[in-house]
Parts: structure tokens; C-alpha cells; sequence
């Protein structure tokens, strides 16, 4: 490529340089806006950890191209560098827009040196300024989605230079800079689908520059070849074979390329493009007239527009329609430039040709004259038809500046198109500075088009501005009343604002435009795979109503009906199932959705919890170890996972649950339920510094953490700290003062090692108050009873005790203590409880007996709803909530229990499963 440029001086190539930084270096302060959301920041494609592979079996949004979703936009190569920029600086929206400047460098400096092909030096240079300048190109340059275009250019003319070496002396033909045209030819289409075009280019070149034919004169010879009256000339054989060459390989691109798009074309909607299913003649005028209004956009580039979809631009329905007049007169002028290119020989008529092959060829796949698109007209598509415009614009000037008496005005107006359209740049760079700029510019062109006030509203509800949000969703169903996306948005911001009433409303009439359910066909080719979510919206909201679940779910299987692979309606209901409690029907739904998917580490997390609920925690951990191969940073399957790994009980999978609960803290430094769940592996381990620092981090992020709270005062008094777990627990009670553990507990201190009798049998009384039937908290006042020398009232709370608890062997013998104590009332003096048996002691054990609380466990089921129309992708988390409490363990054998005092302190009593449901 250097090699091509020798003859472009340093100069040339420093003042390209100043003015393209001149003009776009406020590009640098812009986000990420419009496409670049799904482009970059919603692509998987460009993370590290995404196979290399998938950029080639994905389409440039990262969906793949066998999803019926999928735009068919295949473009590897781009996406290829952004991955690139991701490595580097990951989301940094600076380095992105930095390497977008280049490429325009780039494309300015080549696109000069082909200039120079056909233009003198001056000209050239003043074509590729104006190139560089142009307002129309910011949406390529500016936007990140917009390197497609400039890295498709950057081959597209290289290619072209390399074909113009393929003459050799003599008219032969030089194969090397052939075989090296096809290559970059097909690196231009990896980039971006139009690069194919300049194989017409290339042919166009070889007939009427290289070889210098006009068309009366091919015509001519066509006639005598006819008419047997002459033969075909040697040059016009080997004419023939460069573009047989350059024709086959054209040809076998397309194949490749037909079979890469699995031979569907993308699912369009009349929303993207109206014309496009208009009846005759609508939508040929229309399309016809779109060539105009492109060509008005490259002469008068002051309004410009991000988006042109929906209504922006009427149909034109009548041959009567004034617009017409445009369309006659933009098709009188080109045909006036083609007739005078192609029939006179000479320079200029060379120049004017290659203009037009510039304007026209790489234009046509955007055109919809032979296929529809889903676009009305974007600007961007315009970056390689303007070079023909800006070489047509130089060649004119050129031809006036020649003339004495308009050279010093040419040089005015030229100074005056340089400096305008530099400061139109300059200011319309700022417009993508972010989402809300960009629209509400938008806006000011066009306000017919209730896309744009769609994505105000997007832009509003990312800030939380749900109020001013729902005002532009409004307008935009007001604009355009059959909207299915603008009436999904407000039902979504009504949902937001808490008013459900409403935002069933509008769902129902955004249901309402769906078209009518024919059991056993399918919609793909008319409906839009984000309309559908109308369906999952709708069931969503209304499931919150727990006499509504049948409803919801006759929601989802709509949808299925009408797109059996629609993967999101399978992952909706399956949380939906787990909802009522049917966890076989709920994996059916994921196996299902897994089959179309089988890389979304969400849905093997979902079918994780499925078996968790079906008690098959062996088949739970194959699947939460699945996710994570998928998504190695998925932070529900990195909690949940440690979380069966702990409960499992088997002391070799506790160092990678250790492992998982870091890394999980590391990914939600916020979060108290990561290190509270590594103290309980810490005090599993007996590891009591290191379980104390964890609670008391988990206790700092939520100083209201009940189970942290409790266990951290059980592990002080399990480690002989009983005094140190009393303003634990005081912290404990004052949140909640009904919990019967903590009373327990701070009772048994109180009285063994505080001596005070009376606060611990305001403990104990306290939680006979809350549950009369508590044995525990019964025989502690018992003991209490007989520490305060009232043998009658123990004997009686025994007796009551005992007939809540007749199997509890040590409550009858501490009964048949007192009796004896009773009866001998002489020696009560000199016996005590503790001293037979151990009444009081044994109240302690059984007081801690089984107090461990257990973690908090997130069995949080993950959506990955779309529930947004026209804007960026938002995956909401939907989760449900269990809480779990374990009957206390009856033992029969309470000698053995006896033994084993740090075993039962270990076992489980009160499981609390905290999980955040909608």
C-alpha cells in the first residue's frame, strides 16, 4: 500500500492529515451511540474469551447468521478490529474513536492517489480535501459502527490501484496485480458486503480507460463481428479474459458469500423500511425517489439525520406526487453525464466516467432497487459514493478556474465549500456525543419519525428520567399509532413508575397490532423477533399476580406458537414454571431453549437451579460448572455453585468453593452475601480468625445481615468469647427481636457466664411469649426456675416440657433431679443441678445445639428478556424468593449427641434461602 503512494508527497499527506485531525478530533469525547450499543457494547464477540471462530459463524452484531434474527450483515474483518480495540482498552470509547480517525486518514490519503489517475495534481488534492471534510461522512467516522465503511474503502482502492497495474507493455496482461486485486476484493467484502462493487469499477476501467473504447466504437465493432464482416480484435481477446478472470471470481464470491446467509435475506419490517412492502407503484417511485434525496444529502449536507426509517420520508404514491419532478430531473442529469462520458473520448469524459462509476456502482446494494434493505437512507452507505461526487465537484472547479474571469470566484467558493463543510463536521461531531444529543438532533430535522422519539425516551430511561421518558414513548405512539415497539415502551415505563394498570393497557394494544394466531404457522417472515417480547412483557407483569400464573403462561406459549424458536418465550416460562412449582415441566422449557442455544451460560445456569429444585444437586453442578466454562465471570453460577459445593459436606470440594466465593466477591465487592458465605466455610474449616474478619466484613456492607450476625456471636461463644457475642447479639436483636436462636443464645450467656439470672429469664420468657411450644426455651427457664431456688415451679415447667418433648430423655432426668430434690430438702444446700448430670450444662448444649445458621443462598433465576424496541439490549435479572426453615433434629440418642458436641454445633437448623423475587 505505501508502495502506491510514492508519488503522494509528505506534504499532501501532512495537510490531509491536519485537516481530518482539524475536523474530527472532538470525535475523541463521544461514546458509544445508536448501532455501536449492539456492535460493541452488548457483542460477545469481542471478549477474549469468545472463540476467534464465532466472529466467523456471527454477523456483525454478534448474532449468528443461522437465527432467523440475525441481520445477515457479515463482516468479520471489523469486527475483527474492534475485538482488537477491546484487548487493548476494553469499553475505553476513546481508542475506538481514535482508530476511526485513522482509518479516515487512511481512506483520504489512498482515495488522493487514485485522484491523481484521472485528475491533475491540484484537483486531486482539492477532491481529496473536500473528501475529508464532508459533514456526510460523520456518521461513518464518528459513529464506531461506521468502520465497516471506512475499513471496506481502504481495500475497496487499493484493489482499484492494484487492477491499474494489471497492463503491462504491450497491452499485456500482468496476472500478479490481478491475483492481488480478487484477494483484497474479498478482504474489502469481510469488511463491509459493498466492497464487492469495485469488481464493476475494475471492468469499467479496463473497457473505457485502459483500453480506451467509447461506446459508438464498441458498438461499431459489435456490429461487424455481427455482420461476419470482421473479427475480434487480439486486445479486446485479452480484454475479454481480464474480466472473465475478474467475473468468475466475482461470481464465487457471491456463492461464498449466498452461503454464508444460509440463501435467507434478512426479516425487515415496514417499520424499517415502508416502501419496501408498498404495493406497485408506491414502491418504485419511492425507491426512485430516495436516489434524488441521496444525491440532495452529498449537494446540501446541512440537515442530517442518524436515522431515516419509518415515516421521514413519505411514500410517494401518485405519479402526480411534485416530488417526482425530482426523481425526472436527478435521472435527465445522470443520464446527460453517462451519455457524455461514454460517447466522446477524451480526459475529461474519462474522469466524468470514473466519477460516475464511483457514485453509482457502490451505491446499488443500498439502492433497494434490487433488493430491499432496512433502511430508508443512511448516511453512512454514502462514505465511497461521495468520493465520485467530491471528484466530479474538483473536476468542475477546475474546468472554471481555468477561465481567467471565474478563477478568483472559483478559488472563493472553494475556500468557502472547505471552510462550511469543515465547520458542519466539526459541529455535528458533537451530536454523538451521546445518545440524548444524538436523537434530539435527530429531532430537529425530522419529527415524523416515531423511532427517534423512541430512542429520546431509551436515552431518558437509561438516566432514570422515567417521567420525561414516558412523554417521548407517548409521542411516538401518537406519531405512529400502529407502533408495536412504541407501545411496548410505555407499558415498560408505566411498569417502572409502579402503575400496573396502565402498563397493561398498553401492552394489550401493542398485542392488539400483533397479527391474529393461526395454530401451527409460523410468523417468521412477519413479525419482528423484539415484537414478540410483547408477549414475554405482558406475561412478565402480569404473573406478580399469583392468581394470574395460568395467564401468563398461555402469554408464553403464544409466542411459541407464533415463533417455535423463539428462545427467550422457553427461558421466561421455565421461570415461570419454577413459579408454580413445576420443575419438570421448567426444564422441558430450558432443554428446549438449549437446543436453539447451547453457548448462553444463563440458560445452563437456569436448568442448574431446575435441579436444585428437583434435589439433584450432582446434575445442579455439571450445570453451574457448564455456565462458567461459557462465562467464566457469570456471578450468580460463581455464588450458587460454591454455595452446593459447601452444603455438599464434602471437605474436597470446600477449597474451589473457597475459590468461587473470592472470585465472586472480587466481581461484587458489595455485596455482604460473598463474605458472609466465606466465614461459613471459614468456621467449617475451623479457621475462627479468618470466619470473624469475613462476618465482620459481611456485617460493615449490611449491619442488619441477620444470619451474619448470629453467627458471628455462636462463633464467639464457641471459641470461649461469650462476652464478646453479647453486643453482637444485642445488634442482632435490636433489628430483630423475635429471633428465637439469638435469645437462646444470649440467654445461656447471661446465665452461665454473666451470672444473671434475671436477664436471661426475661430471654426465655420472651421467646415462650413468641412460641409457647418452644422446648428449648422452655427448659432453659426450667433451669432458671431451679437456679432461683423455686424447685415446685421447675418441677412444674419441667412436667409442661416434658409433654412437649416425651422422647427428650435428658428432660426426664433433669424432672427426676428435681424430684429428688424436692424430696430431700435437707441436702439442697449441698447439691446442685449442674452436679448430676449436668442440668445446666446440658441446657447449654442443647441451647447450641444446632443453633449454626446457614448461608444465605441466591438461587436467583437469569433472564435475558429484550424487552426494549429501538435501542440498546437490557438483560433484567428476574428473581424469586424462598424462605427455607429445617425442623429442628430430634434425637433419640442423646448420649451419642452428647459425644459429638462440635458435630452438632455444625448441623444446620435454620436454612434462609435469600432470594429477591418479582
Amino acid at each position: 500500500l505505501l508502495e502506491k503512494m510514492a508519488d503522494v508527497s509528505l506534504k499532501e499527506a501532512a495537510l490531509i492529515v491536519g485537516v481530518v485531525a482539524a475536523c474530527y478530533w472532538n470525535s475523541l469525547f463521544c461514546g458509544f451511540v445508536f448501532d455501536d450499543v449492539s456492535a460493541i457494547l452488548d457483542n460477545k464477540d469481542l471478549h477474549p474469551s469468545t472463540p476467534l471462530k464465532n466472529l466467523f459463524q456471527n454477523d456483525f452484531w454478534g448474532t449468528p447468521m443461522s437465527e432467523e434474527r440475525s441481520h445477515k450483515s457479515y463482516r468479520p474483518l471489523t469486527v475483527l478490529t474492534f475485538r482488537l480495540n477491546y484487548l487493548f482498552s476494553e469499553l475505553n470509547a476513546v481508542s475506538y474513536h481514535f482508530l476511526n480517525l485513522v482509518f479516515h486518514v487512511v481512506v483520504c490519503i489512498v482515495f488522493l492517489k487514485v485522484c491523481k489517475l484521472f485528475l491533475d495534481n491540484q484537483s486531486s488534492v482539492v477532491a481529496s480535501l473536500l473528501f475529508a471534510v464532508h459533514p456526510i461522512h460523520t456518521e461513518a467516522v464518528t459513529g464506531v459502527v461506521g468502520r465497516a465503511e471506512l475499513l471496506s474503502s481502504i481495500f475497496f482502492l487499493a484493489a482499484f490501484l492494484s487492477y491499474t497495474k494489471s497492463k503491462g507493455p504491450d497491452n499485456t496482461i500482468v496476472w500478479t496485480p490481478i491475483a492481488v486485486t480478487v484477494f483484497l476484493v474479498a478482504v474489502a467484502t469481510l469488511c463491509k458486503e459493498q466492497g464487492i462493487t469495485v469488481v464493476g469499477i475494475c471492468c469499467v476501467y479496463e473497457v473505457f480507460i485502459a483500453q480506451g473504447y467509447t461506446l459508438p466504437a464498441l458498438l461499431d465493432t459489435a456490429v461487424q463481428i455481427l455482420r461476419g464482416k470482421g473479427s475480434i480484435p487480439f486486445s479486446m481477446l485479452q480484454t475479454l479474459l481480464k474480466l472473465i478472470v475478474l467475473m468468475f471470481s466475482t461470481l464465487l464470491l457471491v456463492v461464498v458469500r449466498v452461503q454464508v446467509i444460509q440463501s435467507q435475506l434478512p426479516v425487515f419490517t415496514r417499520f424499517d423500511n415502508p416502501a419496501a412492502v408498498s404495493p406497485s407503484p408506491a414502491r418504485q417511485l419511492t425507491f426512485n425517489y430516495l436516489l434524488p434525496v441521496n444525491a440532495w444529502l452529498l449537494l446540501n449536507p446541512s440537515e442530517l439525520c442518524c436515522d431515516w426509517t419509518m415515516g421521514t420520508i413519505p411514500l410517494v404514491e401518485s405519479l402526480l406526487d411534485v416530488r417526482n419532478v425530482a426523481t425526472l430531473t436527478f435521472f435527465c442529469f445522470l443520464g446527460s453525464l453517462m451519455v457524455f462520458s461514454l460517447r466522446y473520448p477524451g480526459d475529461s469524459s474519462k474522469t466524468v466516467l470514473m466519477a460516475l462509476c464511483l457514485i453509482v456502482l457502490p451505491f446499488i446494494p443500498a439502492s433497494n432497487l434490487f433488493f430491499p434493505v432496512g433502511f430508508v437512507v443512511a448516511e453512512r452507505v454514502l462514505y465511497v459514493p461521495s468520493m465520485g461526487f467530491c471528484i466530479l465537484v474538483a473536476h468542475g472547479w477546475k474546468k472554471l478556474s481555468n477561465k481567467s474571469v471565474l478563477r478568483k470566484i472559483s478559488w472563493v467558493c472553494l475556500a468557502a465549500v472547505l471552510f462550511t463543510h469543515a465547520l458542519k463536521t466539526l459541529h455535528r461531531n458533537w451530536d454523538w456525543e451521546s445518545e440524548y444529543t444524538l436523537f434530539m438532533s435527530a429531532l430537529k430535522v425530522n419529527k415524523n419519525n416515531a423511532k427517534l422519539w423512541n430512542n429520546v425516551g431509551h436515552a431518558l430511561e437509561n438516566e432514570k428520567n422515567f417521567e420525561r421518558a414516558l412523554q417521548f414513548f407517548i409521542q411516538a405512539t401518537q406519531v405512529q399509532p400502529d407502533d408495536i415497539g412504541a407501545h411496548m415502551n410505555v407499558g415498560r415505563t408505566y411498569k417502572n413508575l409502579n402503575k400496573t394498570k396502565e402498563a397493561e393497557e398498553s401492552y394489550m394494544i401493542a398485542k392488539s397490532l400483533m397479527p391474529q394466531i393461526i395454530p401451527g404457522k409460523k410468523y417468521a417472515a412477519r413479525v419482528a423477533p423484539n415484537h414478540l417480547n410483547v408477549y414475554i412483557n405482558l406475561a412478565n407483569l402480569i404473573r406478580a399476580n399469583e392468581s394470574r400464573l395460568e395467564e401468563a403462561d398461555q402469554l408464553y406459549r403464544q409466542a411459541i406458537s407464533m415463533r417455535p424458536d423463539f428462545k427467550q418465550a422457553y427461558i421466561s416460562r421455565g421461570e415461570l414454571l419454577l413459579k408454580m412449582n413445576k420443575p419438570l415441566k421448567a426444564k422441558e422449557a430450558y432443554l428446549r431453549a438449549l437446543e436453539l442455544d447451547r453457548t448462553n451460560a444463563d440458560l445452563w445456569y437456569n436448568l442448574a437451579i431446575v435441579y436444585i429444585e428437583l434435589k439433584d444437586p450432582t446434575e445442579a453442578l455439571k450445570n453451574f460448572n457448564r455456565a462458567l466454562e461459557l462465562n467464566p465471570t457469570h456471578k450468580l453460577a460463581l455464588f450458587n455453585s460454591a454455595l452446593l459445593m459447601q452444603e455438599s459436606g464434602d471437605a474436597r470440594l470446600r477449597p474451589e468453593a473457597k475459590q468461587r466465593l473470592l472470585h465472586y466477591v472480587k466481581e461484587e465487592p458489595q455485596d455482604s452475601n460473598g463474605y458472609f458465605n466465606l466465614g461459613m466455610l471459614a468456621m467449617d474449616d475451623k479457621k475462627d480468625m479468618e470466619a470473624e474478619a469475613w462476618m465482620k466484613k459481611a456485617i460493615r456492607l449490611q449491619p442488619n445481615f441477620r444470619s451474619a450476625l448470629f453467627n458471628l456471636a455462636l462463633l464467639y461463644s464457641q471459641t470461649g468469647k461469650e462476652l464478646m457475642a453479647l453486643p453482637v447479639l444485642e445488634d442482632l436483636l435490636r433489628y430483630y427481636p423475635d429471633h428465637t436462636k439469638g435469645l437462646i443464645l444470649k440467654g445461656d450467656i447471661l446465665m452461665n457466664q454473666k451470672k444473671d439470672i434475671v436477664g436471661a429469664k426475661m430471654c426465655f420468657e420472651k421467646i415462650l411469649e413468641l412460641d409457647p411450644n418452644n422446648v428449648q426455651g422452655k427448659h432453659n427457664l426450667c433451669v432458671v426456675y431451679f437456679e432461683e431456688k423455686d424447685l415446685i415451679k421447675a418441677e412444674k415447667c419441667l412436667v409442661e416440657t416434658l409433654a412437649l418433648a416425651p422422647h427428650e430423655e435428658y428432660i426426664q432426668r433433669h424432672l427426676n433431679i428435681v424430684r429428688s430434690k424436692i424430696a430431700s430438702l435437707g441436702s439442697i444446700e449441698q447439691s446442685s443441678l449442674p452436679s448430676d448430670g449436668t442440668a445446666a450444662t446440658e441446657a447449654k448444649k442443647n441451647s447450641f445445639q444446632n443453633l449454626k445458621e446457614a448461608k444465605s443462598e441466591k438461587t436467583t433465576t437469569k433472564s435475558t428478556v429484550d424487552n426494549k424496541e429501538h435501542s440498546k439490549n437490557k438483560k433484567p435479572t428476574e428473581k424469586s424468593s424462598v424462605d427455607k426453615e429445617t425442623h429442628k433434629k430430634s434425637t433419640k440418642e442423646i448420649k451419642d449427641i452428647e459425644k459429638k458436641r462440635v458435630a452438632a454445633l455444625k448441623r444446620l437448623e435454620e436454612i434462609e434461602r435469600i432470594l429477591n423475587g418479582e
